[in-house]
């Protein structure tokens, strides 16, 4: 059984949200999960409420975006080979590039 938490307003979290999604999107949600250093459920919860996803820099971040980023660059070197770019990989661009920028914009106080 998983932990009782609460949510930002110290409310018990006791309904259970499930959904079905393809393994495509399941990789894509992941991806973002990793990348944000959220847990799973804050993730969901906080794109459905549309609130900021604010990703806090630490080693599994990092070690996240690294990993992220030498996935995109063998994706990269494959449609150098001739192959389609699909839209999952322009979407993880997009969210490595966000997220980048916003590290920057903390490290500079911009």
């Amino acid at each position: 059984m998983s932990l009782k938490n609460k949510d930002n307003h110290n409310r018990w979290r006791n309904k259970t949200v499930a959904f079905r999604v393809s393994p495509e999107e399941d990789e894509q949600l992941e991806i973002a999960v990793k990348l944000t250093g959220l847990t799973k459920q804050d993730y969901i919860t906080r794109r459905l409420l549309c609130k900021d996803v604010v990703v806090q820099g630490n080693p599994r971040v990092y070690k996240a975006l690294r990993n992220q980023l030498a996935a995109v660059l063998e994706d990269l070197q494959r449609i150098e080979a001739g192959k389609k770019m699909d839209d999952e990989l322009i979407d993880t661009i997009n969210m490595i590039a966000a997220i980048m920028d916003g590290m920057k914009e903390e490290t500079h106080g911009d």
